[in-house]
């Protein structure tokens, strides 16, 4: 891919949803801010409202760009939610792609070039993350919203998206919340950390 500048910092301010209350957090290109949390404790919920996919109160921009500048679709565009169980609505793979993908893109997260010619019912469970992460950069976003994008994926797997989506991250500069409950990944992944409990984000590390 083309190297591409984020348009600056995503920003949460005083974000309500639910039982979450007064969430706040700045998150600046190139860095990956990780939450953690129980299950429950309304992290999912909390990167659908950054995506503009749930009602909520409170301020959310990118750089410049409040969320309310823009339609739903059009922030979607720019800040990408990729849910821990991917959407799939045609029957073939290479459908739901708007640009068919480089084959070094595929072969960097293990998968071979022919399987956009397989019918949707034919992946496996980690087959389709790695390829909705991909789906993930047409067109191209300038934040990611990941939620445990890893987690269905066996170690060795596991290991290189890991290090696929990082040196992505840091070659785009996109700003990226990242929700994750394995420790170690959030030692080796995260910029900082932070624990959603009781409808509260503190910063852990």
């Amino acid at each position: 891919m083309e190297g591409f500048v984020s348009n600056g910092s995503l920003s949460i301010r005083q974000l309500e949803i639910g039982f979450l209350r007064d969430v706040t957090v700045t998150v600046p290109p190139g860095e990956i801010h990780c939450i953690s949390g129980k299950s429950g404790s309304g992290k999912s919920r909390l990167l659908r409202a950054v995506a503009d996919l749930e009602q909520h109160n409170g301020q959310i921009s990118l750089g410049n760009t409040r969320q309310t500048d823009l339609s739903g679709p059009q922030w979607r565009k720019r800040v990408r939610l990729i849910p821990a169980q991917s959407e799939w609505w045609y029957d073939n793979v290479l459908e739901h792609f708007q640009v068919e993908p480089d084959p070094s893109l595929l072969s960097a997260l293990e998968l071979n070039s022919d399987i956009l010619k397989q019918p949707v019912s034919y992946l496996s469970s980690g087959e389709k993350q790695r390829l909705a992460l991909i789906r993930s950069l047409y067109p191209q976003p300038q934040a990611l919203l990941l939620d445990e994008p890893t987690a269905n994926l066996d170690e060795g797997s596991r290991k290189s998206v890991e290090n696929w989506l990082l040196n992505m991250i840091r070659q785009q500069h996109w700003p990226v919340l990242w929700v994750a409950h394995d420790q170690e990944q959030i030692n080796r992944v995260a910029s900082h950390h932070w624990d959603l409990e009781n409808g509260c984000l503190t910063l852990t590390g």
